[in-house]
C-alpha cells in the first residue's frame, strides 16, 4: 500500500469512515472486495482518509488492510485503521488489538476513546484517571512506532454536558501524548448546530487540541453540526459517502464537502474533482446495493428538477434564479418536469432538453400544454416518464404520432391449474412495414407474456429491439371508483444497455395500460436507435 503526494495540504482533513462507521447501516453487509471497490471511489474523489475498519476485530477488516497494502495505490488519500485504546490495567505495548493496528500496515490510526464519565465507570469498568492513563499510553507507543495518531472521543457532548471538566481532560491528554487531531463525537446524534458551535470553541479555547467532529444524524442536523464545528475552529471532518451508518446514519460527506467549497471558498478537494460528486456518490450507491436517493442535496437526480410553471418561467430567463449553485459543478444535471403544473416556460425547456426544436410556435406550446393537462386529468404522469412525454411532444411537432407497427389485437391469458400452478399467454397481430405479424408467447406473468409476444413479433424486422430489456415495472390505483374498478397507472422502465427509459400507461384495466406503456416503450428504443417511422 502506498500513497502519493497528498492532494491537498494538511491544514484541512475531509475525513472518510464509509467502510467503518458507514458500514454498520442497517441492510449494508460489505465484502472485503466491495471495501477496495469503495476505497478507490473515494481516493477518486479526493478525500485525505480512508478509516477502512478495525483490524483485528474482525477477520473481513483484517483481510481488507492486508490486501489494501497489495493492490491499491492512493492518490490522494492515507488509509486509516481503526481500534481502541489499551485495555484497563495493560500496557499498551502489550494489548493484542493495539498490535495488530501496527500490523495493519496503516500510516494513520484513530483511537477511540472514553470521554464521558458514566461510560468510563459503568462501560470500562475502571477509573476516570486509569482512562487518561490508557489514552495517553496508547497514543505515545503509537507514536514511537511511527503511526499518526487520531483519537475519537467517544459521547463526548453528552459527557461535556455531564462533567465538563473530565471531557477535557481526555481531550487535553491525547494531545499532550502527541494525537494530531482530537474528534469530538456526537454519537447519539442528538446535539444542535447552536450547542455543537459553543462546545467545541470552548474546548479549543481551553485545550489548545486541534479538534474535528464526527455527528451522527438522529436529530437531522448532521450536516449543519459539522459545518457549525467548522465555524467555531474545527479543522477535520468526519462523514460517511450518502450518510450512511448506524441508526439514521451519520454526516453526509457530498453535502459537507459541496458547502466547504462552494459555500465557505475552501479549497478541500483536488481540481475538478468535484465535478465527480454525483458520480461517485450513484457509483458508491450501487456497490453497497442501495438505490440512490433521489432528493439528496447537490447528487440526488431531483436536487436540481422543477415543477412548478412559475419556476420554469424565471428558469427561462436565468437558471440561477432558483438554483443556489450551477448543477454542473457538482457534476449534475437541471430538469425540467412536466406535469399538471406546468406552463409555456416548463415545455418550452424540456423540448430543448430533450433536443426538439419547438421554434417560435406559441399555439404549438399552448397545444402541448393543454394536452399534458388533460392526460394527467387522465391520470397519466409525465413527470416520471420522460420517453412517453417526449413521443407526445414529436407527435404534436411532427403533425402525427410516431408510429414503426399497429396493433391489430392483443389477448393475455391466465391459465389456473388443478396443481395449482399457472400459464401465462399472450397473442399480438398487428402491422409492420406493410406485413401482418401474428406472434405468440409464454411469460411469468400476463405482462410478460406480452412483452414476449411483441418481442417475437417485431424483432425480425426491427433487429434493434433485441436489446431491450424491461428493467422496472410500477402499478399504481389512482384515486376515483374502487377496488378493481379503479383506473390504473402503470409506469415500466426499459433500458438498451446504454441507458433507461420510462413510459406510462392508464387504464382501467391493468393488462390495457401496460400494453399502452409496452407500444411507448418499444416506439422510444427504435426512436434511440435512430429508426425511421414506416406507419
Amino acid at each position: 500500500m502506498t500513497t502519493k503526494a497528498n492532494a491537498t495540504d494538511d491544514s484541512f482533513h475531509v475525513f472518510d469512515t464509509t467502510l467503518r462507521d458507514g458500514a454498520q447501516r442497517e441492510g449494508i453487509n460489505l465484502t472485503v472486495a466491495d471495501k477496495l471497490t469503495i476505497a478507490r471511489h473515494l481516493d477518486t474523489f479526493g478525500v485525505g482518509y480512508i478509516e477502512g475498519g478495525w483490524p483485528g476485530a474482525n477477520p473481513r477488516d483484517t483481510e481488507f488492510f492486508a490486501r489494501a497494502q497489495k493492490e491499491i495505490t492512493f492518490e490522494n488519500a492515507q488509509l486509516v485503521a481503526f481500534g481502541a485504546t489499551r485495555r484497563a490495567g495493560g500496557s499498551a505495548a502489550d494489548d493484542p488489538q493495539v498490535k495488530a493496528l501496527l500490523t495493519s500496515g496503516a500510516p494513520v490510526i484513530t483511537l477511540v476513546a472514553k470521554s464521558h464519565d458514566r461510560h468510563v465507570e459503568l462501560a470500562l469498568r475502571t477509573t476516570l484517571e486509569e482512562n487518561l492513563e490508557m489514552v495517553r499510553d496508547t497514543v505515545s507507543h503509537l507514536r514511537e512506532q511511527g503511526r499518526r495518531v487520531f483519537v475519537d472521543c467517544e459521547h463526548f457532548f453528552d459527557g461535556y454536558r455531564a462533567n465538563a471538566a473530565y471531557a477535557k481532560s481526555v481531550v487535553r491528554t491525547a494531545h499532550e501524548a502527541g494525537a494530531e487531531v482530537v474528534i469530538l463525537c456526537d454519537t447519539n446524534g442528538g446535539m444542535l448546530p447552536a450547542q455543537i458551535q459553543a462546545v467545541v470553541s470552548t474546548v479549543i479555547a481551553d485545550t489548545g487540541a486541534r479538534l474535528g467532529i464526527h455527528a451522527q444524524d438522529d436529530t437531522g442536523c448532521a450536516v449543519a453540526n459539522t459545518l457549525a464545528a467548522v465555524d467555531a475552529g474545527a479543522t477535520h471532518v468526519q462523514c460517511t459517502a450518502n450518510g450512511y451508518g448506524e441508526r439514521v446514519g451519520n454526516a453526509n460527506l457530498f453535502p459537507v464537502v459541496a458547502a466547504l467549497e462552494l459555500k465557505y471558498g475552501m479549497k478541500v478537494l483536488p481540481e475538478g474533482a468535484l465535478a465527480e460528486m454525483t458520480r461517485i456518490s450513484h457509483a458508491i450507491a450501487e456497490v453497497v446495493n442501495l438505490t440512490p436517493s433521489t432528493h439528496q442535496p447537490y447528487v440526488g437526480v431531483s436536487a436540481f428538477a422543477h415543477k412548478a410553471g412559475l419556476h420554469a418561467s424565471a428558469i427561462k430567463v436565468d437558471p440561477d434564479l432558483y438554483q443556489h449553485i450551477d448543477p454542473e459543478l457538482v457534476g449534475n444535471t437541471m430538469r425540467m418536469l412536466v406535469s399538471d403544473m406546468a406552463g409555456r416556460a416548463s415545455i418550452e425547456l424540456k423540448g430543448k432538453e430533450l433536443g426538439v426544436d419547438l421554434g417560435d410556435d406559441r399555439a404549438l406550446v399552448g397545444r402541448v400544454v393543454e394536452r399534458v393537462k388533460e392526460r394527467e386529468l387522465q391520470g397519466y404522469t409525465y413527470e416520471a416518464a420522460d420517453a412517453s412525454f417526449e413521443l407526445l411532444l414529436r407527435g404534436e411537432v411532427e403533425g402525427r404520432a410516431r408510429r414503426y407497427f399497429r396493433t391489430e389485437s392483443w389477448r393475455a391469458i391466465v391459465e389456473d391449474r388443478p396443481d395449482g400452478t399457472h400459464a401465462n399467454e399472450a397473442t399480438v397481430k398487428l402491422w409492420a412495414k406493410g406485413e401482418r405479424i401474428v406472434a405468440t408467447a409464454e411469460g411469468n406473468g400476463p405482462v410478460n407474456a406480452l412483452d414476449r409476444a411483441l418481442r417475437v413479433a417485431l424483432e425480425r424486422i426491427y433487429p434493434q429491439l433485441a436489446k431491450l430489456e424491461l428493467i422496472d415495472y410500477k402499478v399504481r390505483i389512482l384515486e376515483g371508483r374502487t377496488g378493481t374498478e379503479s383506473t390504473t397507472r402503470v409506469l415500466i422502465t426499459t433500458g438498451d444497455g446504454a441507458g433507461d427509459w420510462a413510459t406510462v400507461g392508464v387504464a382501467e384495466n391493468v393488462i390495457a395500460a401496460s400494453w399502452q406503456a409496452l407500444e411507448d416503450a418499444y416506439t422510444y428504443g427504435l426512436l434511440r436507435a435512430g429508426v425511421e417511422p414506416t406507419e
